[in-house]
């Protein structure tokens, strides 16, 4: 029996599955030189600027950071074009979307968001005990009016991640307009863009509904992917700014520390290098697209730093194969993989072994 009496929700939740670690599969197969692309992590370090002011600002972790991360709103507001008020920072963008749940959700509330999409969303939603309404995806992508139609006068949240996670599809944001045209300023609309930096532009800015005057309108981004600095967990939302004082509430003290916040500084000034990277891993991911689909797969568009494949049925017959082959993935059983696009030696290991895992 469990010591104490955790509460009902927290005993019945499956807690969230990070990717398996390459030291992991080499050690139940009895394998060396694994690779992990299973986490959609970037493989390119942070560009030399981001590592120098990391390492300057080791010097002071005796001290607490700014709580509230000033320097870092500011640089956000000018780089985005809107007021510093408008913008909050937290432990990743998943600490983000636990704020949003903290100072937004009641037990009994109900969260709406498409399915299969990024796994914290029910974990979050059974953690606060709300009713997660899931969304079928149509084609792998959102089918917008059926998300509309999932809302009702319970509805507190609406999640929309665009690329989605896992399928790497995208939303216009002209489709979330009309979403917003249907449902209530009472109910928040989330939109989350941890891949936004490889995404497609012509899918358009979800920042300007909420300049257009969309206050129920909530963006969040991280640092994690596109800047390489996901060990270091910085992101943050662009909302109204009666969101963001609710949003900040809540916020865990100094949940951004002092590396991260010199580091994510760094990164802001230096961002068009880092931005050659994700160039690179974008045309590394439309090779690896290609490849796939040539041997026969049919597949969605890819908009974020991962290939998505619809393997069905075999999903662990394939995801097992390309482990013992030391290439690790992030199998969803019964639909499918999602591989992370590294490296183009390492995309052609993982390519050689799907190849030989399906031939």
């Amino acid at each position: 029996m469990t010591p104490g009496r955790p509460r009902e929700a927290v005993l019945r939740l499956a807690g969230y599955r990070p990717g398996k670690a390459a030291s992991q599969a080499e050690e139940e197969h009895g394998i060396d030189n694994a690779i992990k692309l299973a986490s959609n992590e970037n493989p390119h370090s942070p560009v030399p600027a981001v590592a120098q002011a990391m390492a300057d600002a080791l010097a002071g972790v005796n001290r607490y950071g700014d709580n509230n991360a000033t320097d870092i709103r500011t640089a956000l507001g000018e780089w985005i074009g809107i007021g510093a008020d408008h913008l909050t920072v937290g432990c990743g963008s998943s600490g983000i979307l636990q704020q949003l749940f903290f100072a937004y959700v009641d037990a009994g509330d109900d969260v709406v968001f498409p399915w299969p999409s990024f796994e914290i969303y029910p974990v979050f939603s059974t953690l606060f005990d709300a009713n997660a309404i899931t969304v079928p995806l149509v084609d792998h992508a959102f089918d917008m009016a059926a998300v509309a139609d999932a809302v009702t006068e319970s509805t507190k949240l609406i999640f929309l991640a665009t690329p989605n996670n896992p399928t790497g599809t995208s939303t216009s944001m002209d489709a979330v307009a009309e979403l917003l045209a249907t449902v209530s300023d009472d109910t928040l609309v989330v939109i989350d863009e941890a891949y936004r930096e490889f995404n497609d532009p012509t899918f358009g800015d979800p920042v300007d509904l909420l300049k257009a005057g969309h206050r129920n309108v909530v963006v969040t981004r991280t640092f994690s992917k596109a800047y390489g600095l996901a060990g270091l967990r910085t992101g943050y939302a662009i909302a109204d700014p009666a969101v963001v004082a609710e949003l900040d509430k809540v916020r865990l003290a100094f949940s951004v520390n002092n590396v991260a916040q010199a580091a994510t500084l760094a990164a802001i000034e230096h961002r068009d290098a880092a931005l050659e990277k994700v160039a690179e891993l974008a045309a590394e991911r439309d090779r690896c697209h290609a490849a796939v689909a040539a041997a026969g797969w049919e597949l969605p568009p890819a908009h974020a730093n991962f290939v998505w494949i619809p393997t069905g049925d075999r999903t662990d017959e394939i995801y097992l194969s390309m482990e013992k082959a030391g290439v690790v993935t992030r199998p969803f059983p019964g639909v499918g993989l999602r591989i992370t696009v590294s490296t183009p030696e390492e995309n052609d290991r993982w390519l050689g072994a799907f190849l030989d895992a399906t031939a």
